[in-house]
């Protein structure tokens, strides 16, 4: 696994009780109120320090507007480089400042723990499911729980190997367990939503069948939820690679979930707007998921529920120190479809939710962040990619020296979240393992690799194409 053991750690003293309230805007210990922002304060600093940065940029970037306008026309140059420069910039350095002002309410422990319903969807996880139970097993969660299996018609030894791991371990007396076999496939949201109706308990979490959760992951995910501000309604649990050291992808992809997928829904939790609670590990309220009619069937069921919930004014947080590690796609083929499969749940999310791009609230800044990725993928891969291949033979129109700008922030970027998720993982106590190459390949090149892999998920939805689930 990527990171092994080194020292205990627990959470706040405090106490409260299921349901019970706490200011959300008072500051953390040790930070005085004249050092504190409210959260409106902090989204206007990293708003106003986006914005002049964006501007220091368009400034800078005159020379090469001109020079790339007298072979490519004013149009094109202004496309361009607004989707290669000032879009990304603007973005990072909101990103940067909403870091620096990270300051959110301490997860505290409950005094009474309310009974959570764990949903385990499996297809065909012969290989993985016997882990994913053993980690679930382990929770040191002191309220009931109910582990409910839901094989969604998997076609290898899933079952069996589940029976036997449940039979073999020895779980709590505060949990129960079993297997609820759908023999034939009909998708994740659908066996979700067959589950979500058998649960017994009001906290519903759902984990995926190839997940380990760490030992306080359930617990920590429960406490955050009730240590946000009361109309909480969803917390997505923080997901790391555990296959990392299978292959060179794997050691790449281990980088985006640790910096650039955890940083972004640590910025967006802040403010109270995480926009994708994943289904390999977070917690709803039923109420909220029953409001909603639960899971939508499509191939991003999670993305599109999430903004459900979005729109009906509920909030979304995160919780940083809720860990589980999930294995990530081993080829070419599985990451591609994959993140195909991410591109087109975003696409159903927005022709679904297109309304939450006028809601009233601090999070629709990012909707419309992702109405960007769109414009962003396609600039990326079919100007700036055949730019970089220009440059090789000495044309620099399109990248050349002055994209080189843009490596002070992105060097302060990775630095600063780096030392976040370290300090993060030291708390857990765990030790981060040497990653050089998988960082060099995802700073430099991984983009090179998934966003034509994001455009052609773009594509797909927009034109129709069959949808599968599937990534094996």
């Amino acid at each position: 696994m990527f990171f092994q053991r080194i020292d205990p750690s627990g959470s706040e003293t405090r106490e409260v009780r299921p349901g019970g309230e706490h200011d959300p805007s008072s500051p953390e210990p040790g930070h005085g109120k004249s050092m504190y922002l409210f959260l409106k304060a902090k989204f206007v600093v990293a708003c106003l320090f986006a914005v002049a940065w964006t501007t220091m940029s368009v400034w800078l970037s005159f020379p090469w507007l001109h020079e790339l306008a007298s072979v490519a026309g004013i149009v094109f140059a202004v496309i361009a480089i607004t989707f290669i420069a000032y879009v990304p910039g603007f973005m990072n350095a909101f990103l940067l400042s909403t870091l620096l002002l990270d300051r959110r309410p301490p997860r505290v422990a409950l005094r009474t723990c309310p009974g959570a319903t764990i949903l385990v969807a499996a297809y065909n996880e012969e290989a993985a499911i016997r882990d994913t139970l053993i980690s679930l097993s382990r929770q040191d969660y002191a309220g009931p729980v109910e582990i409910l299996v839901l094989n969604d018609g998997s076609t290898d030894r899933t079952v069996e190997i589940g029976s036997e791991t449940i039979a073999s371990l020895e779980f709590g007396a505060n949990m129960t367990v079993r297997i609820i076999d759908f023999g034939v496939n009909r998708g994740k949201s659908a066996v979700l939503n067959d589950g979500l109706r058998e649960a017994s308990h009001d906290l519903i979490l759902t984990i995926d069948g190839d997940s380990w959760v760490k030992k306080d992951g359930l617990r920590k995910l429960v406490e955050r939820l009730f240590s946000d501000p009361p109309d909480t309604q969803a917390v997505a649990g923080a997901v790391m690679v555990r296959n990392s050291r299978e292959n060179f992808l794997c050691r790449a992809q281990e980088w985006d979930y640790f910096h650039g997928i955890a940083s972004v829904k640590r910025m967006q939790g802040m403010y109270h707007g995480t926009l994708v609670a994943q289904g390999a590990f977070s917690i709803y309220r039923r109420k909220a998921l029953e409001d909603v009619g639960g899971w939508p069937e499509c191939v991003g069921e999670d993305i599109v529920l999430s903004w459900a919930l979005l729109r009906r004014n509920y909030r979304i947080g995160y919780a940083d120190d809720a860990l589980a590690f999930t294995n990530v796609p081993t080829t070419l083929r599985q990451f591609a479809l994959q993140r195909k499969r991410w591109s087109r749940g975003l696409m159903e999310a927005f022709k679904a939710h297109w309304p939450l791009l006028f809601k009233a609230r601090m999070s629709t800044l990012f909707v419309w962040w992702n109405v960007c990725f769109l414009p962003l993928d396609l600039v990326y891969t079919l100007i700036f990619m055949p730019g970089l291949i220009l440059a090789c033979f000495g044309y620099f129109y399109i990248a050349g020296p002055l994209t080189i700008a843009v490596l002070p922030l992105t060097i302060l970027w990775n630095g600063i979240i780096f030392r976040i998720q370290s300090n993060v993982y030291r708390r857990e106590g765990l030790v981060i393992r040497k990653n050089p190459g998988g960082f060099l390949f995802y700073a430099l090149g991984y983009s090179l690799l998934m966003q034509p892999v994001c455009v052609w998920g773009y594509l797909a939805e927009l034109f129709g194409l069959r949808k599968n689930w599937d990534t094996k």
